[in-house]
């Protein structure tokens, strides 16, 4: 299914189109379409999510806060709306 993100980055608006087999996650494709190199973000979120097996609320946090620290907000994803065509 494909879905649309929508965010802002360094206060402009912007959108792309996003499918989950070509990324790991929204992060690595905002990312990418800003051209953004993430290998030490990938690190630490790795080092983070084997010390916080149990707590998925860390790594999550971790990943919020980057985004932010890099200049972006508004980060929503959201499903294409597709006409229901049954008779």
């Amino acid at each position: 299914m494909a879905f649309k993100i929508t965010y802002t980055y360094k206060k402009q608006a912007k959108e792309l189109g996003y499918a989950n087999d070509k990324f790991r996650s929204i992060y690595d494709a905002i990312a990418a379409a800003e051209g953004l190199d993430l290998s030490s973000f990938h690190a630490m979120e790795a080092q983070l999510a084997q010390v916080c097996r149990r707590d998925k609320k860390s790594v999550k946090d971790y990943q919020e806060n980057y985004f932010k620290e890099l200049g972006f907000s508004n980060i929503v994803i959201e499903r294409d709306n597709l006409e229901d065509k049954q008779g």
